[in-house]
């Protein structure tokens, strides 16, 4: 197996050859190599890979990455390399979403780990402590213990200025949506609205397409005055199926959308509930 690599330089030209011809962007996420398969096949633009989508891929929610019950780094660092990475052609390219607060770990060695497989492109969403609610007592405790944003964005500053890797920035919320963009300035920025409401294991906070549309459209703004060149893209909350993308396309300013659950998860339990329960409703003829 000779795996398929892209250079930043090429990443880079791609995505702005996209937003100049204002063509969508489509990033999409894989716990598996067959979705990773599909999702290049079908035109997705980039596969990220992160625990949440490998634990998603086993039957568990997203947020499951959020509970200390793996090495969330060696996970998809492991998966990336052994199941996405032969199953591309190289018409996407890779990002890895990585835990930039790993006490365990020189973000350095694990960045070139990933340049190493041919991954030319970092997250900081594996997972983030901008999931993690402001104003509770938890993220006080965390931030105290040295877990912090901080952390996030100089990784994203390492792997854009010395790392020569294309970096797509994420935050949960206005404040560090700000603070991503304006310390990190990475390539790409995409505001998280919320986990993906719909199918098994999905949340529904209650947000409307239009409130995403709005929550999103704030952020968007807000980064442009602090970083103006950065490629924009949403995703989240109640944008679940091509027709939400599509609202979220025709009614923000941003640049693309980003698919997690919408594109993996609800699809895979639709198409495998329907045709286990045609075949498990089979009986002989005789």
């Amino acid at each position: 197996m000779i795996t398929a690599r892209i250079s930043s330089e090429t990443i880079l030209a791609r995505l702005r050859a996209k937003v100049e011809a204002e063509t969508p962007i489509m990033i999409a996420s894989a716990g598996s190599g067959l979705v990773a398969k599909l999702l290049e096949k079908c035109g997705a633009d980039c596969v990220n890979t992160f625990s949440g989508a490998r634990l998603r891929a086993n039957g568990m929610g997203t947020m499951s990455m959020m509970w200390p019950i793996l090495d969330s780094n060696r996970q998809t660092l492991d998966y990336t390399r052994e199941d996405i990475m032969p199953a591309m052609a190289g018409d996407a390219f890779v990002c890895a979403c990585l835990n930039a607060n790993d006490p365990l770990k020189d973000m350095r060695m694990v960045l070139q780990e990933c340049k190493d497989m041919g991954v030319m492109s970092v997250s900081n969403i594996g997972p983030s402590i901008s999931y993690v609610d402001h104003d509770s007592e938890i993220y006080k405790v965390m931030t105290s213990a040295g877990i912090t944003l901080q952390n996030e964005i100089d990784m994203l500053r390492l792997a854009r200025e010395e790392m020569d890797m294309v970096t797509i920035g994420l935050a949960f919320t206005l404040e560090d949506s700000i603070a991503i963009c304006q310390g990190a300035q990475p390539h790409v920025f995409c505001y998280h609205a919320g986990t993906t409401k719909g199918g098994l294991s999905g949340y529904d906070s209650g947000l409307t397409i239009e409130q995403t549309a709005e929550q999103t459209e704030e952020a968007y703004q807000k980064c442009r005055e602090v970083h103006p060149d950065v490629i924009l893209i949403a995703h989240g909350a109640a944008m679940q199926n091509p027709e939400d993308a599509q609202y979220m396309l025709d009614n923000t300013s941003g640049h693309g959308f980003w698919t997690g659950s919408s594109t993996e998860r609800i699809p895979i339990e639709r198409a495998v509930t329907e045709a286990a329960t045609e075949f498990a409703g089979l009986r002989f003829s005789r």
